[in-house]
């Protein structure tokens, strides 16, 4: 069958299912999709000639050998259709919810093409469910039947069951894409938004140029139910969302991604745009021209958007630290405006109007997609689910609101907030100036107000980059007081080198947790808040706040706390110390007890940079000295054992850390595996995926289970653990001939050569990694480049294009692992064996 009746069957401006492109020319793919439409059933497919080849298999493959399982043949699908899962609209062809169950690689026993042919199919499966022999029958078929009919049997294997032993589809009903169930994907479009929590449609296919498109056309409110004719009214006081330890649950709630920017009320009125903050002030020419041309070109005579203005960064989420300093630096060309409520529209209060009716005027309103003005989309599915993908991709959290609800004014709980880190406002009361620059600050002084009093919460001294240090230094000089504005005695450890302000500005800041006695812990600076006033800023707490983790004790002390580091983030020394304390017992397995290489930049990253693998003088006490047994021994190694090791690599401004492939206990034999991934100009970050995908399917075909972790810089390193047995020549010569394979299949996308001038538009795969001496940067250590970005762990579901290889970074990572149930490497070192070195004769890996 040719993909011409795949596509007759479907309209692809309502199914979200991929057309199809133009096929590769060879493969040996499968997938198993299971598809819950009038019936349940899955959907087997085997890749052949640049097709997907489908059945569908009623009742579902079964391990018993000889056990038939009916599997009618049907159109052939387009190989994209083998990374489809999502939801089918109803009255579409397959309507219904589809998860990918099973996927791998199929090898045919004999000619594949003559079998399809003859109507005896038999092949082997690696998959990750299923594997071993297999066979597809074609069954005669009866007079006028129309639907041709095969059976699917499973071969006599070591992957073989019983009739009495557990049903392979029972025991793992869920998608080995995204871990999730049929109920979990149901009613879902496919795909996250990094950047909204919208879910992602596929393209549409292109259409031939067609006549220009009408101005479009004014939403009609009058119909609506619940909108009443009145005059626009003057500014309307925000509604506004209470914290909540969890979100809500049920069908009464719709779940939005919150975003990280200036909330402003946008006043439309015969031509002419305000932007109002929430507090009434009058914003607009703060913004640049775009947005409120934008908003003056709406189809609308009139109309009152609740909104937020954000800034997101080449990351693609939005964040209030960039907003701020485009602010500074007078930069309007990454301004969007999100839109999540319409108030008023031409004649017509909808206050009144149930929630869900005013978003759907609202979506009359504003374009979908990538323009300066946008919707904040939402999702129905369980709050939990919408939460936990937001805290995945290191997201400030979600407002779930009433579907049915009005719009009132203040805060209530028809909308609440569920949040992935702690994170408010809080007054700035004093500051200590910094210890590296006479005219920046170092911290500042904070507290919230209880019962109309000031009440001391702590310090913070990282987040602030050069620019932002050096414009509060000026502002806070010109606000100094004599005396302490707290109610409170300040202890003289608390008092120690502060300058008191007039507390009369907000700061927002992220932190970890509360101490017990109340003082913020490993807080960052993200941004002044004027829009809001200092009166109002109060501890924000929820009744069921769990206690948070002891904090790793830091014995090590610090020089120059607030030197920056990474500047333009505002990363400080301190704030670098910070980050290893949270992360220390997930960086420690990679960075303890072996030979280590440092990349050390005494003065940030935008200083001088220099390696550094043996020691030097005036080392800190904690480093550990190693002596390598093939070097002189003069010349001793660097290795850590514990926190404080740690905590002396970042005195010493080593901002990478690139371990060895083994450790000291057993110098010439490693313990892993790592493949690194580098992307060459023009190389797009689905591709470096894709390559990724088919390391693990390659180390997998030589018995070795594989991870993937981000570099922090342009690709991705797939780790492989190793039970250490094998030497260092044998796992080169290992690794060197599974690189030299892949760019000999795939010369257009591959190369195994260091050479700059071969690599253009093409992945390095990089196997020098692995052998004696030569380091990788470790899981969790930090990059020395702009964007302060960590290399990060990521379970093989994640890896898809809403991460890329810099996404998570210093200042978010605590807060995904706060919010994972599961380490993303969790049974790494359970995965190891041994690595089989070719004997002689022997298929060398590829």
């Amino acid at each position: 069958m040719a993909l011409e009746t795949y596509r007759k069957k479907r309209d692809f401006s309502s199914t979200p299912e991929p057309k199809g492109g133009r096929a590769r020319k060879r493969g040996n793919s499968f997938v198993i999709q299971k598809h819950a439409a009038t019936r349940l059933h899955y959907d087997f497919r085997l890749e052949l000639d640049g097709v997907l080849k489908s059945w569908a298999v009623a009742k579902g493959p079964s391990l018993v050998p000889g056990e038939k399982r009916l599997a009618v043949h049907v159109e052939d699908h387009p190989l994209e259709y083998g990374d489809f899962e999502g939801t089918i609209p109803k009255g579409e062809y397959g309507g219904g919810t589809v998860i990918l169950w099973d996927r791998g690689t199929w090898t045919p026993v004999g000619d594949a093409h003559q079998g399809y042919a003859k109507g005896h199919l038999e092949f082997t499966l690696q998959g990750e469910k299923l594997g071993g022999r297999w066979h597809l029958v074609r069954m005669r078929g009866k007079p006028r039947e129309k639907r041709e009919n095969w059976l699917l049997i499973k071969g006599e294997d070591e992957f073989a069951r019983t009739e009495d032993a557990p049903d392979i589809l029972e025991e793992r009903p869920d998608s080995v894409k995204t871990g999730r169930a049929i109920a979990d994907v149901a009613g879902e479009t496919p795909g996250w938004s990094s950047k909204t929590g919208r879910i992602r449609k596929s393209a549409a296919p292109a259409k031939k140029p067609s006549a220009p498109k009408p101005d479009p056309q004014p939403p009609e409110p009058a119909a609506v139910k619940g909108a009443r004719k009145a005059a626009m009214p003057d500014f309307i006081e925000p509604m506004l969302a209470t914290l909540v330890s969890a979100p809500p649950q049920g069908k009464r709630w719709l779940h939005e991604i919150k975003f990280d920017g200036y909330r402003l009320q946008a006043r439309i009125e015969a031509g002419r745009v305000k932007l109002l903050t929430r507090s009434g002030l009058d914003w607009t020419t703060r913004f640049g021209k775009a947005v409120p041309l934008a908003l003056r070109d709406l189809p609308v005579g009139a109309a009152i958007l609740d909104g937020e203005l954000v800034v997101e960064t080449d990351a693609g989420a939005s964040d209030f630290s960039a907003l701020q300093a485009d602010l500074s630096a007078g930069r309007s060309d990454r301004f969007v405006f999100y839109a999540f409520d319409l108030l008023y529209l031409d004649g017509y209060d909808l206050r009144t109007v149930a929630l869900v009716q005013r978003k759907a005027l609202l979506a009359q309103l504003l374009d979908k997609g990538a323009g300066i003005l946008r919707l904040s989309g939402h999702l129905e599915e369980s709050g939990a689910l919408v939460l936990r993908h937001a805290c995945r991709l290191s997201l400030e959290g979600i407002v779930s609101k009433l579907r049915d609800g009005p719009y009132r004014a203040g805060r209530g709980k028809s909308w609440v907030k569920s949040k992935c880190s702690a994170r408010q406002e809080f007054v700035v009361a004093g500051y200590v100036p910094s210890s590296v620059s006479r005219k920046a600050v170092g911290s500042l002084i904070l507290g919230v107000y209880e019962d109309g009093n000031l009440q001391h919460v702590g310090r913070v001294g990282t987040g602030f980059s050069r620019t932002v240090a050096e414009d509060l230094f000026q502002r806070l000089e010109r606000m100094r007081i004599p005396d302490s504005p707290f109610a409170e005695h300040l202890t003289a450890e608390e008092a120690r080198q502060a300058r008191y302000v007039r507390p009369e500005l907000v700061a927002e800041v992220e932190f970890r947790a509360w101490t017990a006695d109340g003082h913020l812990r490993h807080a960052s600076f993200r941004g002044l808040r004027e829009d809001k006033p200092a009166a109002e800023i109060v501890r924000e707490t929820t009744k069921a706040r769990a206690k948070a983790p002891a904090p790793q004790k830091r014995r090590v002390h610090l020089t120059h706390p607030d030197r920056l580091y990474w500047p333009g983030e505002g990363v400080t020394k301190e704030g670098l110390a910070d980050y290893y304390a949270e992360v220390w017992h997930h960086i420690a397995p990679w960075v303890t007890g072996r030979p280590l290489a440092l990349l050390r930049c005494p003065n940030g990253i935008t200083g001088q940079k220099f390696f550094q693998k043996h020691a030097w003088k005036g080392l800190n006490p904690n480093i550990a000295l190693i002596q390598d047994p093939k070097a002189p021994k003069d010349e001793p190694l660097i290795s850590i054992n514990d926190l404080d090791g740690l905590m002396g690599l970042v005195q010493s401004a080593a901002l990478e850390i690139h371990p060895w492939g083994s450790t000291v206990a057993d110098w010439e034999r490693p313990d892993m595996i790592v493949m690194d991934l580098d992307p060459g100009e023009d190389v797009v970050w689905p591709a470096v995926i894709d390559a990724a995908e088919e390391v693990r399917r390659r180390l997998e075909d030589h018995g070795i289970a594989s991870f993937v972790k981000t570099s922090g810089g342009k690709g991705l390193h797939v780790v492989a653990p190793l039970v250490p047995q094998a030497e260092w020549s044998a796992v080169k010569a290992f690794t060197k001939a599974m690189a030299e394979a892949m760019a000999a299949d795939s010369p257009d996308r591959y190369v195994a050569t260091i050479s700059k001038a071969k690599r253009h538009g093409k992945i390095l795969i990089d196997y020098l990694r692995n052998q004696r001496g030569a380091t990788a940067v470790a899981a969790y250590s930090t990059r020395a480049r702009p964007g302060a970005a960590v290399s990060a762990p990521l379970r093989w579901d994640e890896l898809d294009a809403s991460i890329g290889s810099a996404w998570f970074t210093v200042q978010n990572m605590p807060t995904r692992l706060a919010t994972l149930t599961n380490d993303p490497w969790d049974g790494f070192r359970a995965a190891a064996v041994p690595l089989e070195t070719p004997r002689k004769g022997r298929k060398k890996p590829g």
